[in-house]
């Protein structure tokens, strides 16, 4: 059964797509760009503030659908400089722990609403906590 995943602690989708669909222990989160959800701006400076953003609305929604960052498998990353790599991975280490999720990062000419960063992420709910 798809159920839709909605939580106010991240910002409502900008087009016709939910937060997350459940299906079954697999969680399917939409690409979230760096959008704060209590005022819906968006934070594409300092880049690390961004980062946390992103990072802390996909926290949410992959709560509001029962399961934690641990539970997270499988991450994708849009970012627009390359460059920014290193820094990235820094604030990522702040979030996920060993093993790391598998992930892929791939860097874009442009993202919704000119973000820097849009990242996608797939948990499974997990059953031996």
């Amino acid at each position: 059964m798809r159920i839709e995943v909605k939580t106010s602690k991240a910002p409502m989708p900008i087009g016709p797509y939910s937060q997350a669909i459940k299906i079954g222990d697999l969680i399917f989160v939409s690409g979230q760009i760096p959008i704060d959800p209590e005022t819906g701006q968006l934070i594409n400076e300092p880049f690390s503030k961004a980062v946390e953003t992103v990072l802390n609305n996909i926290k949410s929604i992959i709560e509001a659908a029962g399961a934690s960052m641990k539970d997270v498998v499988k991450v994708t990353v849009f970012i627009k400089d390359l460059s920014k790599a290193q820094e990235f991975n820094e604030i990522y280490k702040k979030f996920f722990e060993e093993p790391y999720p598998a992930r892929s990062f791939v860097e874009v000419k442009s993202l919704p609403r000119n973000a820097v960063i849009e990242i996608e992420a797939i948990a499974v709910v997990s059953r031996d906590d």
